[in-house]
């Protein structure tokens, strides 16, 4: 039996992690946390019934150990670091922020497999989570399908006849919009990707293919590539969910269905493979696939993100701030497309960087950015 313990288990990762465990055998749900959707949280602990549950908030956890005697609960960052203490096999980090970073650093240090599907723990401090789990050799394997497809092509972290990386995007939906249509589209349309059905940050981040640059770093992180060798290709139709390209010539893609139950599955299982989503009726061969160099005029923060991630020290988690309030202040209605990437250049231009930060040194960054963004 494999004991899972999922960080927010109400958002879009969560949710499809606990579909994904339905359909495993010897999988249990040793403990869930969630921030505000109490009412998901309960119908979750009714239908797979976890020993464990860390809510946002003191009053919440309170409320629900009434009705759930037999279920220990934690609240708060304190409850997050009390969770990672219980017994568990797989950590499943689906949540975000500053939290899961600290989170994360911590859990390392039990030796147990983490499967990551925060952004910001790589792109914050990749240097320092990387060593740290070097050190305690901790397996991180990542839930993002473009990195779940690299390392099932490299099939091992340290392939010596890899040559490049290839993270394909879908182009998000303003792929064949002007600049011009871009600057005029709401909200609702922004948030209508066209291949995978995300959490709206996320989803923002694809229609600016920031989040393809975010990938890059990631995968520089976790697969110890310079970024000259990090290549990223629009691929619209997302069933090539990345390939690797080897010193021979050859090149190895990972296909299917564009869907995060299949890289869900495989962090879970991993390095075995299990049978779960079944996709008889699935046959690549029979759709178009298309490939294209992204367009870094159109979409500028792409390349930004991967200087940023270049040029390391303190810039990937002052982009990484800087874009996540500008995203929110989108979402919020109170600034238009194109000015998401306007906030972020100002602020990756004028910052100050440091080589080597401590993790106090870029959460202090990370909370003077946001503080600045907050009042826009």
């Amino acid at each position: 039996m494999k004991n899972i313990i999922i960080l927010g288990s109400t958002g879009s990762i969560g949710t499809q992690t606990l579909e994904v465990i339905e359909k495993l055998e010897n999988y249990k749900v040793k403990a869930l946390s969630c921030g505000k959707n109490i009412e998901l949280l309960k119908k979750q602990i009714e239908k797979f019934k976890p020993e464990y549950v860390c809510t946002q908030n003191s009053t919440d956890a309170e409320n629900l150990s009434k009705e759930y005697p037999e279920i220990d609960f934690f609240y708060g960052e304190d409850g997050l670091l009390e969770l990672i203490k219980t017994t568990y096999d797989v950590l499943v980090v689906a949540t975000s922020g500053i939290v899961s970073v600290k989170t994360v650093l911590k859990a390392i240090e039990n030796k147990k497999t983490i499967a990551l599907a925060n952004k910001e723990t790589l792109v914050m401090a990749g240097n320092i989570v990387m060593q740290k789990a070097k050190k305690y050799n901790t397996p991180i394997i990542p839930i993002d399908s473009e990195h779940s497809a690299i390392l099932q092509c490299l099939n091992k972290t340290d392939n010596p006849y890899a040559k490049r990386l290839w993270i394909t995007a879908s182009g998000g939906p303003f792929l064949n919009n002007t600049r011009e249509e871009m600057a005029n589209f709401t909200v609702k349309e922004a948030l209508k990707h066209p291949r995978w059905n995300m959490g709206k940050k996320i989803t923002i981040d694809c229609a600016t293919l920031v989040n393809k640059g975010l990938e890059v770093i990631e995968a520089h992180h976790l697969y110890n590539f310079d970024y000259e060798k990090i290549k990223v290709v629009i691929h619209p139709e997302s069933l090539v969910h990345s390939f690797v390209e080897f010193t021979d010539g050859s090149f190895l893609a990972q296909i299917g269905l564009p869907s995060m139950h299949i890289p869900i599955q495989y962090a879970l299982t991993y390095p075995k493979r299990e049978n779960g989503i079944k996709t008889d009726s699935f046959c690549p061969w029979s759709r178009q696939m298309n490939f294209m160099e992204p367009d870094f005029n159109k979409f500028p923060l792409l390349k930004l993100t991967i200087d940023c991630g270049k040029k390391d020290g303190l810039m990937p988690a002052i982009l990484n701030a800087a874009n996540e309030m500008a995203v929110y202040k989108f979402l919020e209605g109170k600034i238009n497309f194109l000015d998401i990437e306007k906030i972020v250049f100002k602020e990756v231009e004028t910052a100050k960087n440091i080589q080597n930060p401590t993790i106090e040194e870029i959460f202090a960054t990370d909370k003077e950015i946001r503080l600045k963004l907050s009042k826009i």
